[in-house]
This record gives C-alpha cells, structure tokens and sequence, in this order.
C-alpha cells in the first residue's frame, strides 16, 4: 500500500509483530542520530551548569548515601572504601535510571511529528540510550577518580567489564522499551516513573552488597530480589572491579530478566508501532 502525501510508505503484508526490523532501522540511522543531538542540545544548551550537572548528580547521590549509609549504618562492604562501593552502584543506576524516565515520555514528546511522518518508532527510545551515554560516561570518570583516591587497583576481572557495561544498556533499553510502549496506551505511567525510579533506588543493591538480601531472606525473596536486571549486573559490575567470589547462582536470574523484557518489550513496540499514530 502507497500513500502519497509527500512521502511514500509501504507496508508489506509479510510484515508481522515479530519482524524486529534491523535493516530499517538502519535506514532511517540519520533520524536516530538528528533525534539524540537534538536531546543533548536541549538538555545542555543555555544552562548554567552544562555538562557539570552530569557531574554534580551523582556526586550528591553518592555524599548522601555514604552519610546515611557508611556512617551510620555501617555497611560492611568486605573492606572496600565505602565512597569507592558505592559509586559502582550509582554510576550504573544514574544510566539506568535516565533511560528509564526519558524513554518513558519519549514517543509522547514527537506525537505531531509521529502523526505527520513515518519512520521506525523504536529509533525514538533508542535515541535516549545514547543521550544518556554523556552521563554514564561522567559517572564513570567520577568512579575513576575515587579508584585513584584510594590507590585501589582493579582485579583481573576487569576484562569481563565491558559485558556488564554492555548489559547495563541492554537493560536500560528493556526497560525504556516497555515503559515507553504501555505510556502511550496508558498515560499514568507519566506519573508512575518517578515512583518507581525512586523506589528502585532502594530495591537495587547500590548501597549496599547482594550479599545483605541473600544471608537475611528467605530464597523466595531473593529471587524476587533478582528479578531486577540491575541487581545482579551491578553485583557482576563490582566483581569485575574488585574480585573476589563469583556473583552467586541468583545472577542469572537477572539476566534471564533482562533477556526477556528486551525481547518483548521489542516486539510488543513493534506491533503497538502500527496503530500509534491512531491512539497517541
């Protein structure tokens, strides 16, 4: 079928909800890149503070929680130096958690130009991953500096890094996915996503190690516990970094769990994709 109103749009009838559609994303890489320069340029252009937000939100994450956290609670983080454990977790979440909540309003922010134009929606969530690599990339000089602070050399483990990192933006996008899908059939997600970033800052072992959930709940629990992806890629995060014993058998949990949401979440978008431009 061709529709002529100044561009042409083909839809095949072999197309199916299970057709992730590589190659047309692909196609349209432009749109995908004019989409994140122009979130960058949005969220840093005409602002006083700049790129130095990047860095100033997770240091002021990271002050807090080892105040409340490493002195008064006393986590014991196996000799680690608290401020250097804790910003393992931090620097993950902050990605994670920007992601979560800018791809939650994404496909509602370009309704108008949804409705105008075609073009692969997904590009529209995805985008918001690379947006979100300027404060990932911050949060990880930051972890730097304190690795070099207290003289701490990281483990042989550290060739595995790149693979928590890499899983780190998988499950932002699972996640980011979804979300951005069910806000536009369901429009109280807007007001559900602080909620559940702030709640997740709780949930997720950034303050303190896996190892407190497993040794103090029932395994019932701690399987609920992993069913978040970040826990067990921050407990492989800090692995890669600091050794020690293996991530325990409850890790996979969470990569099943990051597994399956970007496989669905995928193909679930793909077939809201259809009628968007009617219910958005």
């Amino acid at each position: 079928m061709e529709k002529d109103s100044g561009y042409k749009l083909s839809v095949h009838a072999s197309d199916s909800g299970l057709k992730l559609g590589l190659r047309e994303i692909f196609n349209y890489k432009d749109l995908f890149f004019e989409l994140a320069y122009r979130d960058l340029k949005v969220r840093y252009a005409q602002t006083f503070l700049g790129l130095l937000w990047a860095f100033i939100q997770p240091a002021i994450t990271l002050i807090i929680i080892t105040i409340v956290f490493g002195k008064f609670v006393h986590i014991d983080t196996g000799g680690i130096p608290y401020p250097v454990f804790a910003i393992t977790g931090i620097s993950l979440w902050t990605y994670f958690s920007f992601v979560l909540t800018q791809s939650g309003s994404s496909v509602i922010g370009v309704q108008d130009m949804i409705k105008k134009i075609y073009f692969p929606r997904l590009i529209i969530p995805l985008s918001k991953a690379i947006v979100g690599l300027v404060d990932f990339g911050v949060a990880l000089i930051l972890l730097v500096i304190l690795f070099m602070y207290y003289g701490i050399v990281p483990s042989k483990n550290i060739i595995f890094l790149p693979i928590f990192l890499i899983l780190t933006v998988i499950s932002s996008l699972a996640a980011g996915i979804w979300l951005s899908a069910l806000t536009i059939r369901y429009r109280d997600f807007q007001y559900v996503l602080p909620f559940l970033v702030q709640f997740g800052l709780y949930v997720t072992p950034i303050a303190y190690p896996a190892k407190v959930v497993i040794n103090n709940l029932p395994a019932w629990a701690t399987f609920i516990f992993y069913l978040n992806p970040m826990t067990g890629i921050i407990e492989g995060f800090r692995w890669s970094l600091f050794g020690g014993a293996l991530p325990s058998g409850y890790f996979w949990v969470s990569i099943s769990t990051v597994t399956f949401l970007f496989i669905t979440g995928v193909f679930y978008f793909r077939r809201l994709e259809k009628v968007m431009a009617d219910i958005i």
